[in-house]
């Protein structure tokens, strides 16, 4: 082939397309090729870059120092984006919520008020609290909801007994979880300040059962609420795995202990990202509630209704964030559970991921910072 010949002319125009392509296909240098599991993983509707997708998911599930994760789904634009288990799981395994269950528990009182069983700032119906001359008396639902009771409570202890939560769930109130919550004194003007508590979502799953039943059997207080959490949310939300869990005297242990295979928990961010709506558009608790769940609390800028925000917090640096407000857009949201469970919503690129698995304190940080990477491969909108 001579210099200024037409064949020539065609390589040398074909020649940086050629190499265009080449890369694409080509592993990134010091990287190793994608398994087959790993580009399996994602879907036609991944929303993202395969390769680049694939690779992010992948780092979740074999980076060391990141914990162990056991599944993750990712839903985009309302479509299976990726879905990955790790070994021993499957689609079909119930991952226990931990704290995600707060989330629930929050949504449950949300369609309650919307029967107007409920008032949001009214006094919460808690008789232990009705007494003349009792000072919680003065706590309201809203209050509850946002984390600022001002009950006693210490939800981490050293040693572990020392935690009011391991107290109520394992100890002294294990067979009646709500009763020894309720019985605190408190410690703070209710409202004035922010204090974390799995207790408080065990009294707001205690006043959703009284607000359901009169009675005061165990069992009509489980039919109770199961049956309304059923028939009202699990059920036209096709969550079909869902097993909540109730201590003996029939009380949703709201704060903890919730189980859901990992495309349950899917679908519950995904109703929330609708604002309250079934994937057939049923409005199953008003849209103003939903938002008000993912509105700051007057004492803590990173928490809605029983739910954590991506916003950041006055004096607190990023790297202590329980989210990642640096990364990503502040109307991000989450459900989050002990050792590293997540439900991570971002309304604005229409994507929810689902990361379950065990990660202590110190692979917490490292490993949020993994699902910041996959969350990043999404535009906002």
């Amino acid at each position: 082939m001579t210099l200024g010949s037409p064949a020539h002319n065609r390589a040398a125009l074909l020649a940086p397309a050629l190499l265009m392509l080449a890369a694409c296909g080509s592993t990134p240098p010091g990287q190793a090729p994608l398994s087959e599991a790993a580009l399996a993983a994602v879907t036609a509707d991944g929303g993202a870059p395969k390769d680049q997708l694939a690779r992010s998911i992948d780092d979740l599930f074999a980076m060391p120092g990141l914990g162990e994760t056991r599944a993750v789904v990712v839903m985009a634009n309302g479509k299976l984006a990726a879905e990955r288990y790790g070994p021993g799981y499957s689609k079909d395994t119930r991952f226990v919520s931990w704290s995600m269950a707060k989330t629930v528990t929050g949504v449950l009182i949300g369609m309650l008020v919307a029967d107007g069983k409920l008032s949001l700032d009214a006094p919460a119906p808690v008789p232990l609290w009705q007494r003349p001359g009792d000072p919680r008396a003065e706590i309201t639902l809203r209050q509850l909801l946002q984390m600022r009771s001002g009950l006693r409570h210490t939800e981490a202890g050293d040693p572990p007994y020392e935690s009011s939560e391991v107290r109520m769930l394992f100890l002294d109130g294990r067979d009646n979880m709500a009763k020894w919550a309720e019985e605190q004194p408190l410690e703070a003007e209710p409202g004035k300040q922010f204090e974390y508590s799995s207790n408080t979502s065990v009294i707001l799953a205690d006043i959703a059962a009284r607000a359901l039943t009169a009675s005061t059997s165990p069992d009509a207080r489980r039919k109770a609420v199961a049956g309304y959490l059923q028939e009202r949310l699990f059920g036209p939300l096709g969550m079909t795995s869902m097993v909540p869990e109730f201590d003996a005297s029939g009380t949703l242990i709201g704060g903890s202990l919730m189980h859901a295979s990992a495309r349950d928990w899917a679908k519950l961010g995904e109703f929330l990202r609708l604002k309250g709506r079934a994937p057939g558009g049923e409005q199953l608790v008003p849209q103003r509630w939903v938002e008000a769940m993912v509105t700051p609390s007057p004492r803590s800028p990173h928490y809605g209704f029983q739910t954590w925000l991506n916003r950041p917090i006055p004096g607190t640096p990023a790297s202590e964030h329980p989210l990642f407000p640096d990364r990503a857009p502040q109307s991000l949201f989450s459900l989050i559970g002990h050792m590293g469970q997540y439900v991570l919503v971002s309304p604005s690129q229409r994507v929810t991921l689902v990361r379950l698995g065990h990660s202590d304190s110190t692979q917490r940080p490292p490993m949020l910072q993994q699902a910041a990477d996959i969350l990043e491969l999404y535009p906002v909108r």
